[in-house]
């Protein structure tokens, strides 16, 4: 069944002022001007809309920040922000967004991450600067991959300390910058100082947690140092720690005591002025791991559609009503990944036609990292003929964004119209993309399908952020289930 029930569109060049005012008052109704657009109708009632409308002056996001509440149905909830957005405190010392290119690229760089751990393949290349200062930490094939979107403000030690990092799915291991560091890059707030924190600890060599690490070594004094390399070459090593982490309100409920984490010494690459990153995998270091006791096995988050909107990030919170869920595939290959049934898409209300061995034969992870989902080939090419189809001549094509392929020209138009797009996933649940969800829009005159083909119909398929957005994305993993509930953030 489909999340968003708006009834079924029949646009017409004659009936497209009507539909502008019906998605005008519908936003209007919501209070969410960052929304970037809805459906029209024409008396149906059930199913996917056939069609998004939207004014072309709401595709790019606002240069400022709006607000927007999180979760209130526990208190350990975390606004969360686009890392390259104007709600994000990096932005003012990060020298300015990457370009739209350059976010893509590193995207693939995750991509090929990802698909290098389920594969298993061959170990991933140490960094030559790595290796000249004398680096003897072992490498291995489950290189941990590139740095994520979205970052949540968390607190560290006794008394607390405030940190910005970004937070990962795809990862296991959080770590912060501390001092004293030989090589740290340069970041948004002062160093994690431990010598400040009256809760501090090093982890031993023989806990669990240290022999748990990818990599790990024992350093003089028993301590357990850690290094962590990520696909596109940036680097953490540093000893493992534990402190008190803080999460949403700064009240001692909202503690967690002894939590194990990374305290770099040793960073550098793509983190921009982030002070680390915390790791939502599976893994018994990560932080929905170490957070279960407490909260509970799960977590939740929603990603807004703009990136001058906030979503949030919250442990052990209830599922939303509306949720609708699909099984979590454990596969113990990449066990810290989370795995789910693609099995169908539809595009303007109309399932494309491929075979769910298709999709079923790679599998698929959903990643809050990686920006656009990936698809077999056999598949992203039958998605992509059916919506060039949908489009029609009405607009004029543009250009090829890195690895967006199928892009327009939105350029003298007031309104566009553009179909939807639903993902149909195992036990019947199918989500209906906000229409932030259908497009990558770098500029009015190109805006790009955001989907992507992997290449070859073996690699693992990827559910990626952008689908994602404004949903509650529920990782029961007490019950071994992923959920999606629609309008959850704007």
């Amino acid at each position: 069944m489909a999340f968003v029930t708006t009834r079924r569109a029949a646009l017409s060049r004659g009936s497209s002022g009507l539909a502008v005012a019906v998605v005008l008052a519908l936003a209007a109704a919501l209070a969410s001007p960052a929304r970037l657009g809805a459906a029209s109708a024409d008396g149906s009632s059930g199913g996917s809309p056939d069609w998004h409308v939207v004014s072309v002056s709401k595709l790019l996001p606002s240069a400022a920040c709006s607000t927007a509440a999180t979760a209130s149905n526990s208190s350990a909830a975390l606004s969360v922000v686009h890392r390259h957005g104007p709600c994000s405190p990096l932005l003012a010392r990060s020298g300015g967004a990457p370009s739209h290119a350059e976010i893509l690229d590193r995207d693939q760089d995750r991509v090929d991450s990802i698909h290098r751990r389920a594969s298993g393949g061959a170990a991933s290349r140490i960094n030559p600067a790595r290796a000249s200062k004398g680096v003897s930490l072992p490498a291995h094939s489950g290189v941990s991959l590139g740095t994520g979107n979205y970052i949540v403000s968390v607190g560290l030690g006794t008394p607390r300390k405030d940190f910005a990092v970004v937070f990962d799915t795809g990862s296991d291991l959080s770590w912060v910058q501390c001092k004293p560091c030989g090589d740290c890059y340069e970041q948004q707030d002062p160093l994690f100082d431990p010598s400040q924190s009256s809760t501090y600890s090093p982890v031993p060599c023989g806990d669990a947690h240290c022999r748990g690490l990818d990599s790990s070594t024992c350093a003089s004094g028993n301590k357990c140092r850690y290094e962590v390399v990520y696909g596109d070459q940036s680097q953490t090593d540093g000893n493992l720690v534990r402190d008190t982490l803080t999460l949403g309100s700064s009240q001692p409920s909202d503690a967690i005591q002894g939590f194990v984490f990374g305290c770099g010494d040793d960073d550098s690459g793509l983190f921009g002025k982030a002070d680390g990153l915390f790791g939502l995998g599976r893994a018994k270091v990560s932080l929905a791991s170490q957070a279960a006791a407490k909260y509970g096995a799960g977590f939740s988050y929603c990603l807004p559609s703009s990136n001058g909107a906030a979503g949030y990030l919250s442990l052990g919170a209830a599922a939303p009503q509306n949720a609708r869920f699909t099984a979590m595939v454990v596969r113990r290959d990449t066990p810290s990944f989370y795995y789910l049934d693609l099995v169908g898409i539809k595009v303007g209300g109309r399932t494309v036609r491929v075979s769910q061995a298709v999709y079923a034969a790679p599998g698929t992870v959903i990643d809050s990292g990686t920006v656009i989902t990936r698809l077999p080939d056999t598949a992203y090419r039958a998605v992509r003929a059916a919506f060039v189809r949908a489009m029609g001549g009405r607009y004029k094509r543009a250009p090829a964004l890195s690895i967006l392929d199928t892009c327009y020209d939105f350029t003298g138009h007031t309104t566009v119209q553009i179909p939807s797009v639903a993902l149909a996933f195992a036990g019947g649940a199918t989500v209906a993309l906000d229409f932030s969800g259908v497009l990558y829009v770098a500029k009015v005159s190109q805006a790009c399908l955001a989907f992507a083909s992997n290449g070859d119909d073996t690699s693992i398929g990827i559910l990626g952020n952008t689908q994602q957005k404004t949903f509650a994305v529920v990782y029961d993993v007490a019950n071994q289930k992923i959920g999606f509930g629609a309008k959850a953030c704007t």
